[in-house]
């Protein structure tokens, strides 16, 4: 009998649009990615003939080949490109190098993403001036102090991030607590729901917010949903907005995939955004799956953060959001980004913010090197990927080195078997600078927190990887001061307590595929 109801309860509650059969293999060899996969592997074998034909044709061709490869070398040396990135595309110049040339010229050209770039800026600059500093924030002594007013300059910089005070936030450590705490928000919207996220997976999580979703449009809210176009080949059908529309939802899919080469695809939205009214506002880890509130298992426990902030730092997540809805839009409005936020008595400082890795500006590490570097007593992280350019490395090592408690905690169980042995070939020299790592046995870690010194913290959706720091539109807010950084700390001290420390004697007798793996796979990290 108990079964039945709750049956009957989640028919009445969880809304579906997707029969389940349209999952899985068969799905995407007859939906319109697989003929764009198609033309994409017709393409790269026109390539290839094409490399074959001067190969085997021409004497002369091996003495070019040489010449080419030098000369690439010192384009190489001379670009601006990181040290890491430029160790990996040398050893394919060496390898391969007509194919790696082409490639490389590729992704420095940035064919099909020029478009995009120039509408990320101009949105930018339109909007720029839509949020104020507060100047009496930064003139705060422990703000300066602290460098947390450099910090906020030099964002400002990139966009429009204000540090606000009159901002309440509350720290969810898993996410059936963001869960709960999201519907009974969804409940009390009564202008606009805006709903921006990386994966959004139909099943019981999703179905219950969608149905809420539906009833509020039905009602006059303004319910819009972003999601990141890599879903259409994994887990939603290519017409998905259309069905949204029906149910007086406005949808798009950024970036849907689309039959050409472009390294526009290299760029995806992994942000994780909700906005209700211009009041409160949810991002950290959490997607829209049931795997994130453990419905589902698929590497042991799911462990993911999130957090949620009302008042006055509501403002700059509406903002991020319009800023890449409007993307798209002939004729962008700004209006609820104008809509004052309230503000909400509350201890510390909230400074929410975004990545684009289309400028200039690498915000997501140099947030977190700036707290490494500036940290005097511990930094503690929690991050799902381990993938380290040279200098997040180094600031890693450094801070460990200089006295400070760098504590690390990472999946025992992975996602991705090569993400995990490429983590694993950095364990060796992070313990040996005095890094401390540690691996969640239950299951895998979500989780992106960096807190440190009992007064900073972030929460946001950046790992420690180069998908995150160099390739993905992300976003995180920065805490200082408050109780909800004593949250994140306790939090990780709690996590911890159900980790295994990984030590020298663990790395010796890691698995020979895992170091091998790592070695490997190390050589190409930049473009994984």
């Amino acid at each position: 009998m108990e079964h039945l109801d709750k049956k009957k309860w989640e028919q009445e509650n969880v809304l579906r649009l997707v029969k389940k059969s349209r999952k899985g293999v068969l799905r995407v060899v007859f939906s319109r990615f697989g003929l764009m996969a198609l033309l994409l592997i017709l393409e790269l074998v026109l390539l290839w003939m094409m490399w074959r034909w001067f190969n085997n044709d021409f004497e002369w061709f091996a003495a070019a080949q040489g010449v080419f490869t030098v000369l690439m070398f010192f384009h190489l040396f001379n670009s601006d490109m990181d040290a890491t990135g430029k160790l990996t595309w040398m050893f394919l110049l060496a390898v391969i190098p007509i194919p790696a040339s082409i490639f490389l010229w590729f992704t420095e050209k940035d064919v099909g993403h020029r478009t995009l770039k120039r509408r990320v800026q101009q949105r930018i600059d339109e909007s720029r001036d839509l949020l104020h500093q507060d100047p009496e924030v930064l003139r705060d002594p422990e703000i300066e102090s602290s460098g947390t007013d450099d910090l906020c300059r030099y964002l400002n910089r990139s966009g429009s991030f204000p540090l606000y005070a009159n901002t309440e936030t509350k720290f969810f450590p898993q996410g059936e607590d963001k869960f709960a705490a999201l519907l009974e928000e969804l409940q009390k919207a009564e202008k606009f729901i805006f709903l921006e996220y990386f994966i959004i997976d139909e099943g019981y999580m999703w179905g219950s917010i969608l149905k809420i979703l539906a009833d509020k449009a039905a009602q006059g809210v303004d319910v819009r949903v972003l999601y990141d176009g890599m879903l259409e080949i994994s887990t939603l059908p290519w017409d998905y907005p259309r069905r949204l529309e029906k149910l007086g939802i406005r949808c798009k899919a950024f970036a849907p995939i689309q039959p050409f080469l472009s390294t526009h695809y290299n760029y995806r939205d992994h942000r994780k955004i909700l906005v209700i009214d211009g009041k409160a506002a949810f991002t950290g880890g959490v997607n829209l799956a049931d795997e994130y509130i453990n419905r589902k298992e698929r590497f042991g426990h799911w462990k993911d953060t999130a957090i949620l902030l009302r008042g006055e730092a509501v403002q700059s997540f509406t903002l991020m959001f319009l800023q890449m809805w409007n993307l798209t839009e002939k004729e962008p409005r700004w209006d609820e980004a104008l809509l004052p936020s309230p503000p909400v008595e509350a201890e510390g400082y909230v400074m929410p913010y975004c990545d684009c890795p289309l400028d200039d500006y690498k915000v997501g590490e140099s947030v977190y090197m700036d707290i490494l570097n500036r940290a005097k007593d511990y930094v503690h992280i929690m991050t799902p990927y381990l993938i380290l350019d040279n200098e997040m490395e180094t600031a890693l090592k450094f801070a460990a080195q200089r006295g400070v408690d760098v504590k690390l905690i990472l999946p025992g169980i992975p996602d991705k078997k090569a993400a995990y042995a490429l983590a694993k070939s950095h364990y060796q020299y992070l313990t040996a600078a005095g890094v401390k790592l540690y691996e969640y046995t239950p299951g895998f870690v979500h989780a992106k927190i960096f807190a440190s010194d009992d007064v900073k913290a972030v929460v946001g959706t950046i790992n420690l990887d180069y998908r995150s720091l160099y390739h993905h539109f992300e976003c995180a807010a920065y805490l200082y001061g408050g109780p909800t950084v004593g949250d994140v700390e306790r939090d990780f001290q709690r996590t911890r307590e159900q980790c295994r420390r990984v030590t020298p004697e663990t790395i010796r007798h890691e698995k020979l595929g895992y170091k091998l793996g790592g070695s490997l796979m190390k050589l190409v990290a930049p473009l994984l």
